[in-house]
C-alpha cells in the first residue's frame, strides 16, 4: 500500500525545500546500484528529518541504521557546533560507499560511522543523546528503544522510521516483521515516559518525547 498518493507525494516534494547536491547524488546512485532503495529516506522525509534536527539543535545523534548515508547528513545539518552523529549499521558491504559519501560532505569530521551489531553497541556507548534515529530491522525496534531510553536525554526525541510498514500494520494476518512493528507502535503509545505523534509521512515516521 502506497500510504500517500503519488501525485500528493509529488505536490509536496514540489513545495519542500531541495536536497543539497550530496544528498541529490546519493538519492540518485542509491537507486540506480544499490539494492532496496524504498530503504532511503529520500526528499520529502530527509528535508523532515533535518527541520527537526535544526529546531532541536542536538549536541548528540544517534542513528540505528546508516544504509547509505543520506538521513546521517540531513540529521547532521541541524547539529551544534561540537556536536556529532554516530551513526551504526550492519552491513559492510556497503561500507566503502557510504564512508565516500561522508568523506565528501561539510559534516564528515561530525559523523562517527560504526559497522556492527547495535544490540551489542549501544550498551557500550557512554553519551547522552539529543535524537535517537531507529531506522534498522524491525524485529529489534522495540529493543532498541529500550536499550537507548535511559541514554536520551530528559526532553529528547527518538524517531522511528517505516511504522506504518507499507500499510501491513491494518492487514488482518501480521507476518513477523508486522507483528515486531504493532508491538513497538503498542509499547509507545502505552508508555507513560512519553509523549509521541505518529505521522503518516512516507512510510510512517513515530516521533517520541521523553517527559519522564
Amino acid at each position: 500500500m502506497e500510504i500517500t498518493p503519488i501525485e500528493i507525494q509529488q505536490y509536496a516534494e514540489l513545495h519542500t525545500s531541495d536536497e543539497n547536491a550530496l544528498l541529490q547524488k546519493i538519492n540518485r546512485e542509491t537507486n540506480a546500484h544499490v539494492l532496496m532503495p524504498r530503504m532511503l529516506s529520500g526528499h520529502l522525509q530527509g528535508r523532515l528529518l533535518s527541520m527537526i534536527s535544526c529546531m532541536v539543535k542536538p549536541e548528540r545523534i544517534l542513528e540505528i541504521g546508516t544504509y547509505t548515508g543520506y538521513s546521517a547528513l540531513c540529521l547532521a545539518e541541524g547539529l551544534s557546533a561540537t556536536g556529532k552523529i554516530i551513526t551504526l549499521d550492519i552491513n559492510e558491504e556497503l561500507e566503502s560507499r557510504v564512508r565516500n559519501y561522508f568523506n565528501q560532505s561539510e559534516y564528515k569530521d561530525k559523523i562517527e560511522y560504526t559497522i556492527g551489531n547495535a544490540l551489542e553497541i549501544i550498551p557500550t556507548l557512554k553519551e547522552t543523546f539529543d535524537i535517537v534515529f531507529i531506522d534498522a530491522d524491525k524485529i529489534n525496534y522495540s529493543n532498541y528503544y529500550d536499550l537507548v531510553f535511559d541514554k536520551l536525554r530528559f526532553g529528547g526525541y527518538i524517531l522511528a522510521d517505516n511504522v506504518l510498514w507499507s500499510g501491513k500494520v491494518l492487514a488482518p494476518n501480521a507476518d513477523k516483521d508486522t507483528q515486531a512493528i504493532l508491538d513497538f507502535n503498542k509499547k509507545v503509545q502505552e508508555d507513560a515516559r512519553v509523549q509521541n505523534v505518529l505521522l503518516a509521512v512516507r512510510d510512517g515516521i513515530m516521533v517520541v518525547k521523553k517527559i519522564a
